[in-house]
């Protein structure tokens, strides 16, 4: 009777993961075809090739480098016999073939154009908030990062070998913050800036959790509470104390210790002048060494 009851409980709702799990990866296998004309007028009237032999007789140094890619293993499986392998990201190419210097050159195409090209693949999973992202609306597109036609990373077809160097392409400053004396584990490589980061998504700072406290909490989870005694400014978030890039104060503090502490709690009445939190007294570390559990 009781293993009767658990049939009649689980087995719809098994039936129900397995079609949603079949259903997710129908979805996910499913190509969604680009309309080239509307992506770029210059497309209209252009039928497939569908013969790389042709694109390899103008371009073959391209096509060299590009054969141990993982596009180039991928689309060989994968690719339509409507497309091909070059057509599936480089548009119809007939008229190109009849006029090498038409408009239909890949670079031509802006970047939210090159950009809907590689999501005809890709959208989806990380990259679902892509176009609402703070990438896109900066008219930074897939080839900004990803090089698609020779292998310059082992993952992600990146422009340079690991993805903190990519990013550094354009955040310099960021690079420059990594380089100071207290830092998160970058320069070392138990960590880059996927690690924190989603530079696919959409969320402010484009984090990789919603907010920059969950993003903290997911790896420093001792701070993540909930606590008795709640510290205002860490509730509101980690960077009033913390610059997460890094920081010449220790444990990535804006400011040097006590005086960090100081630029909230100034009131008189309590030992909490400079004087008497210097690092260097016998007290050692100021305010901290009374009130050890800053965080709650």
């Amino acid at each position: 009777m009781l293993r009767n009851r658990w049939i009649w409980v689980i087995g719809p709702a098994l039936a129900l993961a397995l079609s949603s799990g079949w259903a997710a990866a129908s979805a996910k296998a499913t190509k969604r075809p680009v309309d080239w004309a509307a992506l770029n007028p210059a497309f209209a009237g252009a039928t497939f090739v569908n013969d790389p032999e042709t694109c390899r007789a103008c371009h073959e140094d391209s096509m060299r480098g590009y054969e141990g890619t993982a596009h180039a293993k991928a689309l060989k499986r994968v690719a339509s016999t409507e497309t091909g392998e070059c057509e599936s990201c480089h548009g119809p190419r007939s008229k190109h073939v009849e006029n090498p210097s038409d408009e239909l050159a890949h670079g031509k195409l802006k970047p939210a154009q090159q950009s809907a090209v590689c999501l005809q693949c890709h959208e989806g999973g990380k990259r679902f908030g892509w176009k609402a992202g703070a990438h896109q609306a900066n008219d930074v597109s897939c080839t900004s990062c990803h090089e698609v036609m020779k292998e310059r990373s082992e993952t992600a077809l990146l422009v340079k070998a690991s993805t903190s160097e990519t990013c550094y392409r354009c955040h310099g400053d960021v690079r420059a913050e990594t380089s100071k004396s207290s830092h998160h584990p970058v320069r070392e490589g138990r960590m880059d800036c996927a690690s924190c980061h989603n530079v696919h998504g959409s969320t402010p700072g484009l984090l990789v959790k919603n907010t920059l406290n969950e993003t903290c909490v997911s790896c420093h989870t001792e701070k993540r509470g909930p606590f008795l005694w709640e510290h205002a400014p860490v509730r509101e978030s980690c960077a009033n104390c913390h610059a997460a890039h890094g920081s010449n104060h220790r444990n990535l503090l804006t400011s040097k210790d006590s005086f960090l502490c100081l630029s909230c709690h100034s009131y008189g009445g309590h030992i909490n002048l400079p004087r008497y939190n210097r690092v260097s007294n016998p007290y050692g570390m100021g305010c901290v060494n009374c009130h050890i559990t800053t965080h709650g």
